[in-house]
């Protein structure tokens, strides 16, 4: 109760005593956050208060004098008479991170306390392996920046490149002991490429103390695979032209090799970095290819070129059978670069049937049948382009059609045949007439061949040559048909061929005969005109015949014959015997026929000899009276060998001079019959329209 009484006391006094104010604080210390090493101060301002002020320092007083002694690194700075009172710390420690109150004893005033933390910056960060970085390209790798040392508070670490901050880090701290941590680490995890040689990564340690931060910059150096660009020149190139490959690559560590390949088969001779070949169109789904390597590894690029070609026919179309009233369809495709254009057309026509790969014909018909073009238009190289055809046979009962026969003489052979086209095949050809029918083999005068028709003809394809043989025709054989029919499955089909009759030419051989007198004639005529106009008048010589085949100069006459009187009165003097000079018909016919039988040549072979007498020469005796055709022509010399010639053709010299005609006439005799049919196997279709009988006398006279 006393003590009591005297705090009131104490008061009362005080408040006397200032005349009615009492002490109270101006200003107060407040938290306070400093770095390491730097200055610390806490402000502290009373009011009405003369008395003792000091501070603390978690609750323990630092002392009542100014410069606080014991505490070489603390000061109370201000003007006390104006109650300032100030706290300054330097340098800052850690030690000094405490709790700090301003108080005024005597008056009994307590500041509220003021926190003062200490800051430590972190030291610039480690990067591990620094400061350059070696990294393998395209191969996941980890960048590790630790910090070391008493920072507070902790950092934080960065990874920046370029200024940017970079993702993919993890953070961890390394405890040293409870409650306070050694070092702090932070993890890049990356995949570097080649792009990233030579770039710089920064690690950057920041924290309260230091919000700027401190940095450490590395430098990656990558060894990485080649990086490879490969390009063509031209990359349009015309099939058959030359084309230049060039492969660069860039590499760490450099380039060790270069392996050329084109459509995966490696390309031989080939090493470096530049390749030169001609294009061709497998270019266009082989393309080629370059692989580079080093140490690290290598790199393949490949490239494909444009290469322009012709059509080329990779499917053709295949021939089709349908029955009529079906549809027919074609297909083919052709490759080129550009797309080549295709068309259908008929063989032989024009008219474009469709423009599509697949043609398709409805409801088709005999008319239908035939080949068809499937073409296809070069590019724009001009190279290639082509066609390729495929027949279109349609099923249709057959198609017969008489085919010209050569007239035939009565009761000699003849043939009639007929052309049939059948798809499918006849089953049978069947010629018929009044009193019979035959379908093979023989039937009394008749026999049946049959051939294949030449590939095209009457152009509907294969077919049939049917032949009927007729030995020793007869009357009624010219005045009735004779009907051939095919059939098969979807018909029946057939057609009359009538045989045309041809008469004997008794005609042309009598003016045939005419003809050759007529001409022998004029030449006899010419030979007399030519010698009156040379010779006014000759004398008697003698003339001599000789036989071809004498080759001596000597004479022709017998070895008992004398020549007397004189050369100008003496008559010719001739053998008796002149039947060498006249041949039969056997040794005629013998003689050489230079048209190897084929015409019927008589010849006789003359020669005349002259006498020595001067004004000798030849003539020729007057033909024989006209006879009947196919009487074979002599002149007959015996009258005339005693005869003065009229005239001089030659002029007679020493020994005998030869006429320079050796041989003299010849006559066509016209076969009277071309024989029985040849029936052999290989008997051509068309024996008799390959030669056709000849309508005239021929005169084959050889000089």
């Amino acid at each position: 109760m006393r003590m009591l009484v005297g705090a009131l006391l104490v008061l009362l006094f005080c408040f006397r005593g200032r005349a009615g104010l009492s002490p109270h604080f101006l200003k107060q210390p407040e938290d306070l956050v400093v770095l390491l090493g730097e200055e610390a101060w806490l402000p502290c301002a009373l009011g009405a208060y003369r008395g003792l002020v000091q501070w603390t320092k978690d609750g323990l007083a630092l002392g009542g004098e100014r410069d606080l002694p014991g505490w070489s690194r603390y000061w109370i700075s201000g003007n006390a008479a104006s109650g300032q009172h100030d706290l300054h710390i330097r340098p800052v420690e850690l030690e000094d991170e405490a709790s700090y109150e301003c108080q005024a004893t005597q008056a009994g005033l307590r500041s509220r306390p003021a926190q003062l933390l200490v800051l430590v910056p972190p030291e610039p960060p480690q990067v591990l392996g620094g400061p350059s970085v070696s990294l393998v390209a395209g191969v996941p790798s980890n960048l590790t920046c630790r910090s070391r040392g008493d920072a507070r508070p902790n950092p934080e670490l960065l990874w920046l490149r370029d200024g940017v901050r970079l993702d993919g880090t993890t953070f961890h701290q390394i405890l040293l002991k409870e409650g306070t941590t050694g070092s702090v680490e932070s993890t890049l995890f990356l995949t570097p490429s080649s792009h990233d040689d030579g770039a710089t990564l920064v690690c950057r340690a920041r924290s309260q103390a230091l919000p700027t931060g401190r940095d450490t910059a590395i430098t990656l150096n990558l060894q990485y695979p080649p990086v490879v660009t490969l390009s063509a020149e031209p990359q349009t190139v015309q099939e058959g032209e030359k084309v230049t490959f060039l492969c660069q690559a860039t590499a760490q560590p450099p380039v060790t090799g270069y392996r050329w390949a084109k459509g995966g088969s490696p390309v031989l001779g080939a090493r470096g970095p530049r390749l030169e070949i001609v294009a061709d169109v497998s270019f266009l789904t082989e393309p080629v290819s370059c692989e580079v390597s080093n140490a690290v590894g290598s790199a393949n690029r490949s490239t494909a070129l444009d290469v322009l070609f012709g059509p080329i026919l990779q499917t053709k179309p295949e021939a089709t059978s349908v029955d009529m009233g079906e549809d027919a369809s074609f297909s083919c495709a052709w490759h080129g670069n550009p797309l080549p254009r295709i068309t259908w057309t008929r063989l032989g026509g024009t008219q474009v049937l469709s423009s599509r790969p697949t043609l398709r014909l409805s409801s088709v018909g005999p008319e239908d049948a035939g080949d068809y073009v499937c073409r296809a238009e070069p590019g724009r190289s001009g190279l290639g382009g082509g066609a390729a055809e495929a027949r279109l046979t349609v099923n249709a009962p057959p198609v017969v059609t008489a085919l010209h026969s050569a007239p035939a003489f009565l009761r000699g052979p003849a043939r009639v045949q007929c052309l049939v086209f059948a798809s499918p095949a006849p089953e049978a050809v069947v010629w018929s007439w009044d009193e019979g029918f035959l379908e093979a083999g023989s039937r009394g005068r008749f026999l049946v061949e049959t051939f294949a028709a030449p590939e095209g003809l009457g152009g509907q394809g294969p077919g049939l040559i049917s032949v009927l043989h007729i030995s020793g025709t007869q009357e009624s054989d010219f005045s009735r048909g004779f009907n051939c029919s095919a059939r098969n499955r979807l018909g029946e089909g057939g057609t009359q061929v009538y045989l045309g009759r041809r008469d004997s030419l008794p005609t042309v051989r009598i003016v045939a005969g005419v003809a050759a007198a007529v001409t022998t004639l004029l030449m006899i005529i010419t030979g007399v005109a030519l010698c009156s106009w040379r010779h006014a008048s000759f004398s008697k010589q003698k003339n001599m015949v000789r036989i071809p085949g004498s080759s001596d100069g000597s004479s022709s006459r017998g070895p008992g014959e004398e020549e007397t009187g004189s050369s100008e009165d003496r008559g010719p003097i001739v053998p008796s015997d002149h039947s060498d000079l006249v041949l039969d018909e056997k040794e005629a016919l013998e003689t050489k026929d230079p048209t190897n039988g084929y015409y019927k040549v008589r010849g006789v072979s003359v020669s005349l000899s002259l006498g020595e007498a001067p004004g000798g020469g030849l003539f020729l005796p007057p033909p024989p009276p006209l006879r009947l055709p196919g009487t074979p022509t002599f002149y007959d010399f015996n009258p005339h060998l005693d005869m003065v010639p009229p005239c001089k053709l030659y002029r007679a010299r020493a020994g005998y001079l030869t006429t320079p005609h050796p041989r003299a006439f010849t006559s066509y005799i016209k076969p009277t019959s071309f024989g029985a049919p040849d029936l052999t196997s290989g008997t051509p279709p068309f024996h008799y329209a390959a030669f056709p009988i000849p309508t005239h006398q021929r005169l084959q006279t050889h000089v």
